[in-house]
């Protein structure tokens, strides 16, 4: 068993044949099918909500990993999505697992349908969460929205996940608040902050993914869990019901009064979908 606390999960580091070290995170049980996170734009190993990671962890072995180019790994960040699922995927055949389930979010979600595109026979089960398809509406406006937010923050001197992540609502902003004391409770050994340029490669990556076309979801057989708030302005909340109509083998759940972080506002709630999906 590992730590039982996500805010004192060690940082470890794995070296791929490629030569890139890989900054990761453990906890649960290692045993059966590891659960891969796969992350949001700009965020590292501290972006996971500690209380989400600890509930999933009773049931489930996680593994939390910063991508080449971002946080503690070394290399750079890839230039596309496509490029960036390929990198995760050296990632988890550099452990040798030979199946593993995916939870997603966001970017990690976009990264997340192209690895299981191309494949398939690694995942099991597949978590798509706050995120949409290829070519998804309003996914190219996601560098304006945030951009627009993160002059709002500097103004409001309040961090820009207050804004991007969560409804301007009373039930909105005390997510918000609880959210981001959250991810500070870790004190010591905490992941490095993502570089400007890294930022911005992420940027543009899912820019262009988003003006890409279509991609053939229905080739997309594993059992699919997709979740968001029921007012996601990030990645908006009508990308979740595309994804639920393309994907054949797919369960759609959507949070009240959430927005794009939804899974961390309603952790209790989406850890037990989880468990209840991977273990059925």
């Amino acid at each position: 068993m590992t730590n039982t606390a996500y805010t004192l999960a060690p940082n470890q580091f794995i070296t791929a044949d490629s030569g890139i070290k890989y900054a990761y995170r453990e906890m649960g049980q290692k045993t059966g099918i590891p659960v891969i996170l796969l992350t949001h734009l700009s965020a590292n190993l501290d972006n996971w909500e500690p209380s989400l990671i600890d509930e999933l962890a009773k049931k489930h072995w996680l593994i939390m990993f910063d991508n080449s180019g971002v946080g503690l790994s070394t290399g750079r960040v890839p230039q596309t999505i496509q490029a960036m699922a390929r990198d995760t995927l050296t990632f988890i055949h550099t452990f040798d697992f030979q199946q593993v389930d995916i939870l997603s979010l966001s970017m990690g979600g976009m990264i997340a349908q192209e690895l299981v595109l191309r494949e398939p026979q690694l995942v099991r089960k597949l978590i798509l969460t706050g995120t949409g398809p290829r070519g998804g509406y309003g996914i190219d406006q996601v560098t304006r929205v945030t951009n627009l937010d993160l002059v709002r923050a500097v103004i409001t001197l309040r961090d820009v996940k207050t804004y991007l992540f969560f409804t301007r609502t009373a039930v909105g902003k005390r997510a918000a608040a609880d959210f981001l004391r959250q991810i500070k409770r870790r004190q010591s050994n905490r992941d490095r902050s993502i570089s400007l340029s890294a930022y911005t490669a992420q940027l543009k990556a899912i820019k262009r993914w988003g003006k890409e076309g279509p991609a053939d979801l229905s080739k997309i057989s594993q059992p699919t869990l997709i979740a968001n708030g029921d007012h996601d302005r990030m990645v908006p909340t009508k990308n979740s019901y595309d994804l639920a109509t393309r994907i054949p083998n797919s369960k759609l759940i959507l949070f009240k009064d959430a927005g794009h972080g939804s899974i961390f506002q309603y952790y209790l709630q989406f850890s037990q979908a989880v468990n209840q999906f991977l273990q059925n």
